[in-house]
């Protein structure tokens, strides 16, 4: 039903089946009602979707062009600190929203963001560098959260047009599977997805992760500084990426060997 006549992809779909499975475990066991264990046949299919980062060149463009800041208005402004700080140090949009000056701790070695996620109850400490700490600082007067608090819609909203009025409006391929097959998106084919639409605030806490890998830190310290878990499935995904892209610049290295083999051939 959900494929032929809903058109549904496969994460939609698998997260009804998930929930069907539920409800026929809770009537079966915490009811009593028998109905048999046909339910546990329900094959969940599941799909990746690609992550979304921003470049550490993309991330640099929005930490230090100045110009390009004295053109974006008030809130824009707001979005584009809430939204670098959160590439540096990989909180989730919920914890941001609640940094404290009680949370900043001044050590020997520099200043530290200290929280507990929200979500998973974990506690974090991050040395935070000298743009994180430049953004905290225009906000030191303000009472209460330090930094300036929308709601989650309008944030994502003003990330969106900050990369729109970055020019990252390049598009983005619309991928899906629909039981375990790969076809292009028919989602408003007119109107291609475009790089700047696809940003919300997950690719703060992705461009994080993701920069931490690529630039050599060890999987366990991004772990303890993400919250993952060591058996986490979402995080392994944050390595295959790093690793894909890792290779791409060894590969670039390669061609520079083949190329000094050549002249020297010669």
């Amino acid at each position: 039903y959900m494929y032929r006549q809903k058109k549904c992809h496969d994460n939609y779909t698998g997260q009804n089946i998930k929930m069907i499975r539920t409800f026929f475990n809770w009537i079966n066991d915490s009811c009593g009602i028998a109905t048999g264990p046909h339910h546990k046949n329900f094959y969940i299919q599941k799909e990746e979707i690609a992550i979304i980062t921003l470049t550490v060149e993309q991330l640099r463009f929005l930490m230090f062009d100045n110009d390009f800041e004295a053109k974006l208005s008030r809130p824009l402004k707001h979005a584009k600190d809430v939204f670098v700080l959160g590439c540096m140090v990989g909180l989730r949009f919920s914890d941001l929203c609640k940094i404290k000056k009680e949370n900043i701790e001044l050590r020997d070695s520099g200043h530290y963001l200290k929280m507990r996620s929200q979500k998973t109850g974990t506690d974090t400490l991050v040395k935070l560098p000298a743009p994180a700490m430049d953004i905290l600082e225009r906000y030191k007067k303000n009472k209460g959260t330090l930094l300036p608090v929308v709601s989650l819609f309008r944030f994502n909203k003003n990330i969106k047009k900050l990369a729109e009025l970055a020019g990252w409006t390049y598009p983005l391929p619309r991928l899906r599977t629909r039981k375990g097959i790969k076809s292009q998106s028919q989602h408003n084919t007119l109107t291609p997805t475009r790089f700047c639409d696809a940003l919300s605030s997950h690719t703060m806490r992705r461009t994080s992760i993701t920069t931490m890998l690529t630039s050599g830190m060890p999987e366990y310290v991004v772990r303890k500084i993400s919250g993952h878990t060591s058996d986490s499935k979402a995080f392994f995904r944050y390595v295959s990426l790093a690793q894909s892209l890792m290779d791409k610049e060894i590969e670039k290295m390669h061609v520079h060997f083949e190329e000094r083999a050549l002249v020297h051939t010669a």
